[in-house]
């Protein structure tokens, strides 16, 4: 009779960027159905949280040159969801705003989200989720993320034009 091989111990990192890929992974193919891909979707949700911001100030907070976010922006503003305005303090500057068909799509966005987010904890109680969620954010902060700004952002490209 032979024993087993030990199950080997997975790490807490090793778990978290599993289920972090696998999640954004179903997220992504969520909000495809709503022409969205993940970093348009924050976008969105940025504008939402604070209208108004120039495309210089969300580049920066979104970890991305200025000459990258530009066709990002034209993409979103293309489609009708977002609006540049001049800056009244400033003429030189745009702000970015959502129009009313983006503010449709967000509810919309907010509603796939809240499904997403019972699927991916449906395993857990609503105090493990409650604690769970506080021990993220403890070691996001450690770890000197924003909450509001995916890291991933800053790999951003634009899609090409046809």
């Amino acid at each position: 009779m032979t024993a087993s091989a030990p199950t080997p111990r997975t790490g807490v990192a090793f778990l978290l960027a599993q289920l972090g890929a696998h999640a954004a992974g179903l997220f992504a193919e969520r909000i495809a159905g709503l022409d969205l891909t993940p970093p348009q979707a924050g976008l969105l949700r940025m504008l939402a949280a604070a209208p108004g911001r120039s495309q210089r100030e969300l580049a920066g907070d979104l970890g991305m040159p200025p000459s990258r976010f530009v066709p990002f922006a034209d993409e979103l503003e293309g489609r009708g969801l977002i609006e540049r305005r001049r800056n009244p303090s400033d003429r030189r500057i745009y702000a970015l705003h959502l129009t009313g068909k983006g503010e449709d799509l967000l509810a919309e966005l907010a509603q796939v989200g809240m499904n997403h987010e019972q699927q991916i904890c449906e395993s857990l109680t609503p105090e493990e989720h409650d604690r769970l969620q506080a021990l993220l954010r403890r070691i996001a902060d450690q770890q000197g993320l924003r909450p509001d700004v995916h890291p991933g952002y800053r790999r951003l490209h634009p899609k090409p034009q046809p």
